[in-house]
């Protein structure tokens, strides 16, 4: 499974689909949850928000969004695996929810330039084809004054932690993982696009001169990172 082939990468996420939100719960012990929770507060939401939400997987981002704006934004989550969004739209429904799921490329998206004030990526942009094209194609269809905030796995940067971490990327989230979903080497995967993928200052170096103020923060020692990146302003 490479990001280079998106078909490889869209029958993995079909075949855990099912029980992706259980398996997350588990493996980070919830603390995606808080790390999505320290997203929004970053975003600027305000009430009539147009949110778009790439790579929404079963959409816990897209309703953390609707929660924390009381039913007041519009918000739409996309994804490129039809069998995510099945699951985020049975969710949809048990909670009663306006958000509108649909099916959409985070590197050719099907909307008009400054459609939305705020763009977000949780997870999800390791395992596109152009990173580089998502961070454009986010910051075009963001209104100048518009945030594109994205969370996405790094390496740590403390010896220590990155040891303790790795061990455990290495030898339990496959071995746990593959437990729960029959999948074993989509956690392998996990691990391994995570140990890859570039963090801090070199993820910022892919974003383009669309973006007039770019910030990356550390979480938990830099098991993950938030990048808030601002469209600038004419």
């Amino acid at each position: 499974m490479k990001p280079e082939d998106p078909r490889s990468i869209q029958t993995m996420f079909a075949a855990i689909s099912s029980r992706y939100d259980l398996t997350n719960a588990i493996l980070s012990l919830g603390t995606h949850h808080l790390w999505k929770r320290k997203l929004i507060e970053a975003s600027g939401l305000f009430p009539g928000a147009r949110i778009l939400d790439c790579a929404t997987g079963t959409g816990d981002l897209a309703f953390a969004f609707e929660a924390k704006s009381r039913g007041k934004a519009q918000i739409i989550g996309t994804d490129f695996c039809e069998e995510m969004l099945k699951e985020a739209r049975k969710k949809a429904t048990q909670r009663n929810s306006s958000v509108y799921f649909e099916w959409a490329d985070a590197t050719e998206l099907p909307y008009s330039d400054d459609s939305f004030d705020i763009a977000s990526i949780s997870f999800g942009i390791r395992n596109t084809s152009d990173p580089k094209k998502v961070l454009s194609e986010l910051g075009r269809v963001v209104q100048p004054g518009g945030k594109v905030l994205v969370l996405e796995f790094g390496q740590p940067s403390y010896p220590t932690l990155n040891w303790i971490f790795g061990l455990y990327a290495e030898h339990i989230l496959p071995r746990l993982g593959g437990w729960i979903t029959g999948k074993p080497e989509a956690y392998a995967y996990l691990r391994r696009s995570s140990c890859e993928f570039p963090c801090g200052k070199k993820f910022l170096e892919l974003a383009t001169h669309a973006y007039s103020h770019m910030q990356s923060e550390k979480l938990y020692g830099g098991i993950a990172y938030l990048y808030i990146l601002e469209r600038g302003k004419p």
